[in-house]
C-alpha cells in the first residue's frame, strides 16, 4: 500500500458540489502540486480538517476550478494514511481533468472499495464495519439505514469481541498450565468455564435468530399481486409505486405478462410482481401469462390477492384464494372500496391472515395496507446495528455457535480438556473471520469488489 491512489468519489453527473479523493503517504505533496490556497500558505502548513479556499490546476497548470481542499495525516484519517479531498463545483469535466492532474503527479487510479480496504488493513475498521460501509450506500429503507449505521458503529464488533476474549482467557489458561507446570497457576477445570461456554452460547443463539429478519431487510420481500381481471391490481401496483407503470384498462386481460417494481410499504421493501389475471381462457398468450401469475405466487413469500369488493365472488376469485395459500404469508386487498360493496368479506377471511380495505383509485387504505405489510414482518427487539444481515457474518456465527455447542456436550460427558479446547479454538476461528482478524484474501477480495470506485 505504499502508493498514492485517487478517485472521483461523486457520481459522473452535474451536481452542486463533486469530490476527488486520494490517500497515500505522497497524498499532501500530489495535493499541494496542484492546488495553491488563496492564502498564499502552503497546503500543508494548514492543520488536519480544515476547508482551505484556492486554486486547482490542471496537468498543464491551467486553472480548472476555484474550489476547496482538505487533508488529513496518518494515522487520523478514514483510511489511516495520509489523505486530501478536493471538493469542487460538481462538472464531472472538472473532476476528470483533476483526477488526470493528480495521475501526471504519480497518483494511480484507486480501485473498487480500495478506500475501504485499506481502512480495514490499516485498523481503522474491522471487517464488519467496512462491509456495513456499502450496505449502507445501498440501504433503501430507513431501517436498513439504520442498521447499516449501527454496524458500521461497531455494533456487531461488540456483541461479539466479549465472546471471543473470553474464548482467548479459556485457551490461554489451558496453555499456560500445560506449559508451565512449575508455575504458580490456578488449576485448570473445564467445569468453572461452563458458565462463560453456556452464556456466549446465548449470546450467538440471539445474534443469529436476527439473520431471518435481516435478510428481509437487506433483500427485501417477494411479493406478488394477484386476482381476476379487473379488479384493480395494476391500479394497485400504481397507487403503490407512486405513477403509472402498469396500463390499466377496463378490456380484461390487459396485463398478460408479469411486471415487477420495488416499493417499501411498511418499512418493508417488497419486491413486487403483478400478474395476469386470473381466469379461464382460450388466448394461448393469456393462458402463459396465468400460468406465470400462479408461478410467481408459488415463488413469493408474501401475496396480496386482490378482490373487487363491490362484485360478488367468483370461481376466478377462488383461484386467487388457491394462489394466496402457496405463499407463506398473504393479505386479501378489497379494492374498490368507494363504490358500493357486494363482496361477502367473511367468505374469504378465513383463508388470509388479514383482510385490508382500499381504492386504488382514490388511493385511500393504503395507510392500513402499509400496517399490515408491517405486523407480517416485524423487526426483532434488537437494537439498530445488531439485526446480521450479511450472509457470511450469518455463516460464522452459525460456525462458532456449533462449535461452542460441541464444547459443551463433550464437557458433560467429560471428556478431555484438550477436546474441548479443539472446539473453542473453532469457535474462535469463526468469530475471527467475522472480524476480519482471520480472513482470508480471497473472502477480503469479494468483500470489496462489491464497492463502487472511490469508497
Amino acid at each position: 500500500m505504499s502508493d498514492t491512489i485517487a478517485a472521483i468519489a461523486t457520481g459522473n453527473v452535474v451536481s452542486a458540489i463533486g469530490i476527488v479523493r486520494l490517500s497515500g503517504a505522497d497524498s499532501i505533496k500530489i495535493a499541494s502540486s496542484i492546488f495553491h490556497p488563496s492564502s498564499g500558505k502552503k497546503l500543508s502548513d494548514y492543520p488536519d480538517r480544515t476547508l482551505v479556499l484556492g486554486l486547482l490546476q490542471s496537468a498543464n497548470g491551467e486553472t480548472l476550478d476555484h474550489c476547496l481542499c482538505t487533508v488529513s495525516r496518518a494515522p487520523n484519517s478514514y483510511t489511516g494514511e495520509n489523505t486530501a479531498e478536493f471538493h469542487c463545483h460538481g462538472s464531472p469535466t472538472v473532476l476528470r481533468l483533476a483526477l488526470e492532474a493528480l495521475f501526471s503527479r504519480g497518483a494511480r487510479q484507486a480501485l473498487p472499495g480500495e478506500f475501504t480496504k485499506r481502512a480495514f488493513l490499516n485498523g481503522r475498521m474491522d471487517l464488519t464495519q467496512a462491509e456495513a460501509v456499502i450496505d449502507l450506500i445501498e440501504s433503501d429503507t430507513s431501517e436498513a439505514a439504520k442498521n447499516a449505521a449501527g454496524q458500521l458503529g461497531g455494533a456487531i464488533l461488540r456483541r461479539t469481541e466479549a465472546i471471543y476474549a473470553e474464548l482467548v482467557d479459556i485457551i490461554s489458561h489451558y496453555h499456560a498450565v500445560l506449559d508451565y507446570p512449575d508455575e504458580e497457576i490456578d488449576e485448570f477445570r473445564m467445569e468453572a468455564y461452563t458458565g462463560t461456554l453456556e452464556k456466549a452460547r446465548g449470546e450467538l443463539m440471539a445474534l443469529l435468530a436476527s439473520f431471518e429478519r435481516g435478510k428481509v431487510m437487506k433483500s427485501g420481500v417477494k411479493a406478488a399481486i394477484v386476482g381476476r381481471p379487473n379488479a384493480g391490481k395494476s391500479s394497485l401496483l400504481n397507487a403503490l409505486v407512486g405513477y403509472e407503470r402498469a396500463i390499466v384498462t377496463a378490456v380484461p386481460g390487459t396485463t398478460r405478462d408479469t411486471l415487477e417494481e420495488g416499493v417499501t410499504i411498511g418499512g418493508i421493501k417488497l419486491l413486487l410482481t403483478d400478474t395476469a389475471g386470473l381466469r379461464g381462457t382460450e388466448d394461448p398468450i393469456e393462458q402463459m401469462g396465468i400460468e406465470r401469475a400462479m408461478g410467481a405466487a408459488i415463488a413469493s413469500e408474501l401475496v396480496l390477492a386482490v378482490f373487487d369488493g363491490s362484485q360478488e365472488l367468483s370461481p376466478e376469485d377462488s383461484q386467487a384464494i388457491e394462489a394466496a395459500k402457496t405463499a407463506k404469508r398473504s393479505i386479501a386487498v378489497i379494492n374498490k372500496s368507494d363504490l358500493p360493496q357486494k363482496l361477502d368479506t367473511f367468505a374469504i377471511g378465513s383463508s388470509f391472515e388479514i383482510v385490508c380495505p382500499v381504492s386504488a383509485l382514490d388511493r385511500t387504505g393504503l395507510e392500513a395496507l402499509d400496517e399490515a405489510v408491517a405486523s407480517l414482518f416485524p423487526l426483532p427487539n434488537t437494537p439498530a446495528g445488531e439485526i446480521i444481515t450479511n450472509s457470511r457474518h450469518a455463516d460464522a456465527v452459525k460456525r462458532a455457535l456449533s462449535a461452542i455447542d460441541e464444547a459443551i456436550m463433550a464437557m458433560k460427558s467429560q471428556a478431555t480438556p484438550d477436546i474441548v479446547l479443539t472446539e473453542a479454538e473453532m469457535a474462535l476461528s469463526a468469530l475471527g473471520e467475522l472480524s476480519g482478524k482471520t480472513v482470508r484474501e480471497d473472502v477480503t477480495r469479494r468483500i470489496f469488489e462489491r464497492f463502487c470506485v472511490g469508497k
